[in-house]
């Protein structure tokens, strides 16, 4: 379970990675292409890619690192909340691929948040 964890920990930080980096830093290149960037101000969505970022951080370090790992869960929690809120986005702009998509993620977020408090939880 332990190995299952960390394995979906790692995937979960790049894609979200990856998505802040895309929120923060490409926002007016993928802006034209994705219907829902226009759901909520350019700040906004900046704001959430710094806190993707920190999160896909957040899944990594303190777990790995032994200090406060209570932050991975943290982490894992914040990212499953919001999944849930972009599904909502997704569905207002009948973006299906991305609903699944977030779906999913808020699915593996809430598992590795469940995972790491009762399952298999790092001291």
């Amino acid at each position: 379970m332990n190995i299952l964890l960390w394995v979906l920990q790692i995937l979960t930080a790049f894609l979200y990675g990856a998505s802040g980096v895309m929120k923060t830093f490409l926002f007016d290149r993928v802006r034209g292409q994705v219907p829902s960037f226009g759901a909520l101000p350019r700040k906004v969505w900046m704001a959430l890619g710094i806190l993707e970022l920190v999160c896909a951080v957040g899944l990594i370090a303190p777990a790995a690192f032994h200090w406060q790992p209570g932050l991975t869960v943290v982490s894992a929690t914040v990212l499953t909340i919001e999944s849930l809120v972009f599904v909502w986005v997704h569905v207002k702009y009948r973006e299906i691929t991305s609903m699944i998509l977030s779906g999913a993620l808020g699915l593996l977020m809430a598992f590795i948040a469940y995972g790491r408090v009762f399952l298999r939880p790092i001291l």
